[in-house]
């Protein structure tokens, strides 16, 4: 009986109980962590996806801009010829008129930026 009545506590036990514990609650956060990020990938996977839809709709669009802006700038630079060929056949047809013209404009000019 006196065997069964003077049970003193390991202090090994104690420690042993701690380690396990500690070994379950890690393979548990461990396991936790997992399932979240196995949830996670897929999210992150679709908004990786659109982000990089989304760069190439802007590139295309930035693309088609440039183009555009290009088609745009040769019709202006056939315009500023036609528009410079037509001046130029009136100043030789009316060089007269063309002077007269000239010497207004730079008056008004000069009268406009003196005054300021």
């Amino acid at each position: 009986m006196e065997a069964a009545g003077n049970f003193t506590p390991n202090p090994n036990d104690g420690s042993r109980n701690l380690a396990r514990a500690v070994d379950k609650g890690s393979a548990s956060a461990h396991d936790a962590i997992d399932k979240v990020s196995d949830a996670a990938r897929p999210v992150a996977d679709r908004i990786a996806s659109g982000a990089h839809q989304a760069v190439d709709k802007i590139a295309s669009a930035a693309s088609q801009v440039g183009e555009t802006l290009g088609v745009k700038g040769e019709q202006l630079k056939g315009v500023q010829l036609r528009a410079m060929e037509k001046c130029r056949g009136y100043v030789r047809e009316n060089p007269i008129v063309s002077f007269g013209i000239a010497i207004a404009a730079g008056y008004l000019l000069s009268r406009l930026l003196s005054s300021r």
